[in-house]
């Protein structure tokens, strides 16, 4: 699993900074604010997210994902749920493996693979399939929404 304590934290902070949110980590052990999952999955409050150094890549962008796919209201009081309806949480994980794209030394086999090894479950059966052959109600959702532009790419606007 590909640790934040193992990538460049820099273009982490700055890809984050282009949707307006910041990364905030907490010390080794202490419990992680805003946490859904607990443990070392990262948490998200307001725009922050918090992580560890043993925090998984794949959970930071997924909670990122989801304050970039939510309405400005939800985003405005946001505290640990993100909530969402199933449409939407389906954007978030395409979102996320987009992003992962834009880090230095990460792709999209790799972030898929440890979305596989944390438990994500696809009808294809791997988060890899379904991202290029089942998704496209995803990719269409956030192209509606202006968060992807018809090739696929981040516009770096939240919803």
């Amino acid at each position: 699993m590909l640790l934040i304590n193992a990538i460049d934290r820099l273009s982490l902070e700055m890809l984050l900074d282009r949707y307006g949110l910041a990364l905030r980590l907490v010390a080794p052990g202490e419990i992680i604010p805003g946490s859904y999952w607990g443990e070392r999955e990262a948490g998200l409050i307001g725009a922050t997210i918090f992580a560890r150094l043993d925090t998984p890549l794949h959970s930071v962008l997924h909670e990122s994902a989801h304050f970039i796919c939510m309405t400005p209201e939800r985003r405005s009081g946001l505290d640990t749920d993100a909530g969402g309806d199933d449409a939407e949480e389906s954007a978030v994980c395409y979102l996320q493996i987009i992003l992962a794209e834009s880090l230095p030394h990460v792709d999209r086999e790799r972030l898929c693979r440890d979305m596989d090894d944390w438990g994500y479950s696809f009808r294809l059966g791997s988060a890899g399939k379904w991202f290029a052959e089942d998704a496209e109600d995803a990719r269409r959702w956030l192209i509606r929404h202006g968060v992807i532009d018809e090739r696929g790419h981040a516009t770096h606007v939240c919803r």
